[in-house]
C-alpha cells in the first residue's frame, strides 16, 4: 500500500521547512531540502505510531486488528 502526502516546504534563512498539511502536526527541518524531507517524513511516522498506540489502548477486549499495509 502506497500513501501519497503532500509536503510543503519553504526555505527560512539558511534552513529549509517543511510541514504536511495532511498530519498538521508533522514538522521538519533541514539545512537541505533532502534533509528536510527526511525529517518531515520521519515525524509524521513517530506521529502515526503514537496514534496507533493511542487507538490500540482504546479498543475493546473482542476487536479484530488488521494490517492495512
Amino acid at each position: 500500500m502506497e500513501l501519497k502526502l503532500t509536503a510543503e516546504i519553504h526555505k527560512d534563512g539558511e534552513w529549509y521547512v517543511g510541514f504536511c498539511q495532511e498530519v498538521p502536526e508533522a514538522n521538519g527541518q533541514g539545512r537541505t531540502r533532502e534533509e528536510c524531507l527526511q525529517s518531515l517524513k520521519e515525524a509524521v511516522l513517530l506521529l502515526l505510531e503514537d496514534r496507533r498506540e493511542d487507538a490500540a489502548q482504546e479498543l475493546s477486549r473482542d476487536a479484530e486488528i488488521f494490517d492495512l499495509a
